[in-house]
């Protein structure tokens, strides 16, 4: 089989398996709670626990992949995770379970950038734009029809096949890398910087966290503000740091690159309202409308189906328009829709909210696939792994971020009972933040990823960086 075909799917289904299970356990709380013994709203640590193991392990993984080689670490993350859902399926008690659930993060925090990193190593750039695509899906389709596949296993297995159906995925995921992926290394590699590790970690921990759980009444307010302080005086400590260290373990100077700079700032602001769409959509359809977890899970469902459709048309549509007019016109569109999920009301006819769910879908994964390529267009292959840790931390904070605006723009509008009309303001501001994201690709230079689109010759890389373990 193709190389060039497989590893994009071999990095699809990983992430995936991470980017479901990651949003699956919410329908699954109940049933895990009474049979471990804990409170529901006590379980609820299992969710953020899962989210800061994720934001504190994410700066070492470029690294760690160029130390110890690309495939080696994608192995590894993916057995760490296996071996973290084999022990939330055994566990039989909340510190167990939390336990396991801080392992699994381990594992996805490795996952996700050092897959980017395999496929932006691994794959023609000229090809790079349809390979995207397949790796685009698994943040736009996992947190949307994670629910409702949880429910439904719940409902008719028990919680614990939630965390168990990930073991033959990894173990073939394992075997299909260990055949397909190169394990690519840099020579002459710097020092880990500790320091910043530990900076960075506390930094985007206490910020990912803060942001996870404001306004949803988990934790004290006190508490909330107390990270997102902490967090911010760790990142400004970190700032500091990092100008003094040669390697530090998050590369802020890539922001000088227009490209890289257009994804993290620009692709952060759009991303704030599809990570607020995933909360606040079957929140309304639930809470606003009536519906049922199922009912409100098939409603859902039709934008992953819209995500999907995408991937066959996205390098086309990129080739055609290149990459900074489909940005900017895109990011309107994509926005226009999201709008629209706050006028639906419960007399809304079903096949019309499918209808703006569909081809809102293909906009916003149209957008991610625009926004995850063109970031990597002029990174020299060197700093490629720490493009890819710094990407991952950027989307963390940013999804975490639109939870944390779509709540409070709910509480602050609700009046007690949660309402339809309520969650009209949330869907036009987080609508509203998604479109500044204009203003970033509207900087971008008229040929911005030019090669990445086909539209200029490519160069030769240089294999002086690089060698092939």
């Amino acid at each position: 089989m193709n190389r060039e075909r497989i590893i994009p799917l071999i990095i699809a289904v990983a992430l995936f398996m991470e980017n479901m299970d990651a949003t699956i356990i919410a329908t699954s709380l109940p049933a895990i709670a009474a049979d471990i013994g804990a409170n529901p709203l006590a379980l609820k640590l299992a969710v953020t626990s899962y989210l800061l193991s994720l934001a504190v392990f994410i700066p070492a993984s470029g690294w760690t992949a160029d130390r110890f080689g690309a495939r080696t670490v994608f192995r590894a993350a993916i057995a760490i995770f296996v071996i973290g859902s084999i022990g939330c399926a055994l566990a039989g008690s909340l510190s167990g379970f939390v336990f396991a659930r801080i392992v699994q993060g381990l594992g996805g925090a490795m996952m996700t950038p050092v897959g980017r990193l395999v496929l932006v190593r691994s794959i023609d750039r000229r090809r790079l734009v349809d390979a995207m695509a397949w790796v685009t899906m698994p943040a736009l389709i996992g947190p949307i029809i994670g629910p409702p596949v949880g429910g439904f296993i719940t409902t008719y297995a028990t919680w614990h096949w939630i965390f168990l159906i990930n073991v033959p995925i990894g173990l073939i995921g394992i075997v299909l890398a260990t055949r397909y992926i190169e394990d690519v290394r840099i020579e002459g590699l710097e020092r880990f910087d500790l320091t910043g590790m530990v900076l960075a970690g506390a930094g985007v921990g206490g910020l990912a966290f803060g942001l996870s759980v404001a306004g949803l009444g988990l934790v004290p307010n006190w508490i909330i503000i107390a990270l997102i302080m902490a967090g911010a005086a760790s990142m400004a400590g970190y700032l500091v740091h990092a100008r003094r260290t040669p390697a530090p373990v998050l590369d802020f100077s890539l922001a000088r690159i227009p490209t890289f700079r257009a994804n993290v700032i620009g692709g952060s602001l759009f991303r704030l309202g599809v990570g607020a769409l995933a909360f606040l959509l079957p929140l309304m359809l639930q809470l606003g409308f009536g519906y049922t977890p199922l009912q409100s899970g098939l409603v859902t469902f039709t934008a992953a189906v819209g995500a999907f459709t995408m991937k066959s048309v996205a390098a086309l549509i990129i080739r055609r328009f290149g990459f900074r007019r489909i940005l900017l016109a895109n990011a309107l569109l994509s926005s226009i829709f999201l709008a629209a999920c706050g006028f639906f009301m419960p007399s809304t006819p079903v096949a019309a909210m499918v209808a703006v769910l569909l081809i809102g879908g293909f906009f916003r994964s149209l957008q991610f696939t625009a926004t995850n390529t063109i970031a990597y267009a002029d990174v020299e292959p060197r700093r490629m792994s720490r493009a890819t840790s710094l990407v991952s931390v950027a989307q963390q904070l940013s999804i975490a971020g639109g939870v944390a605006v779509g709540a409070l723009a709910v509480q602050f509008k609700g009046t007690g009972v949660i309402a339809a009309e309520d969650f009209r303001a949330a869907f036009l501001l987080i609508a509203a933040i998604s479109a500044s994201s204009v203003l970033v690709f509207w900087t971008l230079p008229q040929n911005a990823g030019a090669q990445l689109a086909g539209r200029e010759p490519i160069a030769a890389p240089d294999a002086s960086d690089q060698r092939v373990g």
